[in-house]
């Protein structure tokens, strides 16, 4: 009897050991693995970022702000100096301006228009004008041009005095002259043959007035 209780008692412990050794096996396998958190401490400095990466960007010189045709060498001095004066002032869009106001100021002459000098022209030029259109109507003659094309308008010089801006423009151009006495026959000139003519206008303004206009102060042949 002593026998058979001992030996009931060594296979209870046999299967003891069994059952231990696998559900201990199977829990080690079972439990998730350990996560490395760092262990945050207050005095511990922070951690440092590095930057996004961008893009390379070529950086473009910026263009000086009269590095444009348009105005002979001599006159860049003059010009800087209208331009500090008058942030507004622009070569190109003053050329284009100085283009029309030529051709509308020789048409207005020929014609014998007064009153559209009178707006374009300050008051000396106007009156050598005026004389002009005056003897040529008191000897009875009339002008009967062609403004073909204008084929270059360059600031010859330019100049700031006081809050006076001066700029002084040599144009090049192809005009067909003709002269009609008063029965309209031609007694100089032809519209088939453009002549080429050169001439230096200076046009003036005040750069503190609130008037954009330039005024013709000044003609002469270039």
């Amino acid at each position: 009897m002593i026998v058979e209780i001992v030996i009931l008692a060594m296979v209870a412990a046999f299967l003891g050991l069994r059952l231990y050794s696998v559900l201990g096996r199977r829990a080690e396998h079972d439990e998730p693995p350990p996560v490395n958190r760092p262990v945050h401490r207050p005095d511990a400095p922070a951690p440092t970022r590095m930057p996004a990466p961008r893009a390379e960007v070529t950086a473009r010189p910026s263009a000086p702000a009269l590095d444009r045709p348009g105005f002979a060498t001599g006159a860049e001095a003059g010009v800087r100096a209208i331009v500090t004066a008058d942030r507004k002032f622009d070569v190109t869009a003053f050329l284009d301006g100085a283009r029309s106001a030529y051709a509308m100021i020789l048409e207005a002459y020929w014609r014998g228009d007064k009153d559209e000098l009178a707006q374009l022209c300050d008051k000396d030029v106007y009156d050598g004008f005026v004389a002009a259109i005056d003897a040529r109507a008191a000897a009875g003659e009339v002008l009967d041009n062609r403004l073909i094309r204008i084929e270059q308008a360059t600031i010859d010089h330019a100049e700031l005095d006081g809050a006076t801006a001066r700029v002084r423009v040599r144009f090049v151009a192809d005009i067909a002259t003709v002269t009609r006495n008063a029965d309209g026959a031609v007694i100089a000139g032809s519209l088939d043959d453009a002549i080429e003519s050169r001439d230096l206008w200076t046009f003036s303004r005040e750069v503190t007035s609130g008037d954009p206009d330039w005024l013709l102060d000044e003609t002469d042949e270039g």
